[in-house]
């Protein structure tokens, strides 16, 4: 069985691990000496979610009713977000290479109004920081570049990690570790940020803890929706609260291995690709990827049998999923508060149409990725 969102591999050392950070207190000082290896000249705040680290970054900049530069293709989490604080967001369409934005939109949509730019690098892909600074040094007025780093810890750009370019930046550390829950907020020095209150590990946080596990991920896949609770997805607390314990000791115990692997899951990664493109998809292409997801457009001609591809390759056990299939511009709400015309964003609806997320953990080797590949061989022979 395959699954895209982190797993854990059952052995004695990760059992421990796990063990480990349900007991231990964290060892602050020694992620503050990591983090600064990567981030140096910075400070930084854990929250419970990225979310969390986004709103942060809002009210210390006094964005409140002001324009933020949005990418058209990106999650749409950040609706009620910018419906709270009054946000308008003026979105850029994405390049149908990169799926990150077209810098060369920039300068005709800036106005008087705009204070910022999300860039978001998309599924752990680099934006392309020399054009986007070249652009920008154009722009009379000043323009604060908050980075979106979910998906792109560790990434680099010209040999410098994703985080150190904006003026802040933020992770969703659960989308790259198994850690239930944790945002990072990295920011300069400059800024003074006042400590947030902590959440507690819950009951919803032991039942994602076990959805790190292959086992328990088939069984709440398959019977999940008759006898596991209903988990909210809403935030209950409009407040961004910071990171419980137990999360934050599972950043601490898997980073190292997730430092050592990762050169490892992008040499994978891009076999990955090489392998997908000779069935006709079309991939990611840019350097400096780490594959948080292993993300491709399907082949044109199943491109509306996209989603049954993706049901198909559950039943051989491969668990892709669609992320974004349903973007923020495509959310009916947003398009009426917004007045977002779809004509403007003709890429963001294609790779919505035909987006599919691969499984990729850092311990996968080419076998496989070659079992992957034979399951959407004999998939797509059956759809097509």
């Amino acid at each position: 069985m395959f699954f895209t969102h982190p797993q854990i591999k059952v052995t004695k050392k990760n059992l421990t691990k796990i063990l480990k950070s349900f007991f231990r207190k964290p060892k602050f000082y020694f992620l503050e000496e990591k983090l600064s290896k990567f981030f140096p000249e910075k400070n930084f705040l854990f929250t419970d979610m990225g979310r969390s680290a986004f709103k942060i970054i809002i009210e210390k900049l006094n964005l409140k009713n002001s324009q933020i530069l949005f990418p058209a293709f990106i999650c749409d989490i950040f609706y009620p977000i910018l419906k709270e604080y009054q946000i308008e967001p003026i979105f850029l369409d994405v390049n149908l290479k990169t799926f990150n934005i077209k810098i060369e939109e920039i300068p005709k949509k800036i106005t008087k109004k705009t204070k910022a730019i999300l860039i978001c690098h998309t599924f752990g892909l680099p934006v392309d920081f020399e054009k986007l600074y070249f652009t920008l040094q154009n722009i009379q007025s000043q323009i604060y570049i908050i980075e979106d780093c979910a998906h792109a810890f560790l990434a680099k750009y010209n040999n410098t990690f994703l985080g150190n370019f904006g003026d802040f930046s933020f992770f969703s550390l659960y989308k790259q570790f198994p850690t239930v829950r944790g945002g990072l907020l990295v920011y300069k020095k400059k800024f003074e940020i006042e400590n947030i209150p902590k959440t507690d590990f819950s009951f919803r946080d032991f039942i994602s803890l076990l959805n790190y596990f292959s086992f328990f991920a088939f069984l709440f896949k398959k019977f999940g929706g008759k006898v596991a609770p209903k988990m909210i997805k809403a935030e209950k607390s409009k407040k961004p609260f910071g990171i419980n314990q137990v999360s934050l000791n599972l950043f601490f115990e898997f980073l190292d291995e997730f430092e050592r692997t990762l050169e490892h899951r992008i040499k994978i990664g891009k076999i990955f690709q090489e392998k997908l493109k000779n069935l006709g998809f079309e991939v990611q292409e840019g350097e400096g990827n780490v594959f948080c997801y292993l993300s491709a457009l399907v082949p044109k001609e199943i491109e509306k049998k996209r989603d049954n591809f993706v049901k198909e390759m559950r039943k051989e056990k491969i668990f892709c999923t669609r992320i974004w299939r349903e973007p923020l511009i495509l959310k009916e709400e947003a398009q009426r508060d917004f007045k977002i015309n779809l004509k403007e964003f003709p890429n963001t609806i294609e790779i919505a149409k035909r987006i599919v997320n691969f499984p990729l953990q850092n311990y996968f080797n080419e076998k496989d990725v070659e079992k992957i590949i034979e399951a959407a061989k004999k998939v797509l022979k059956k759809i097509k």
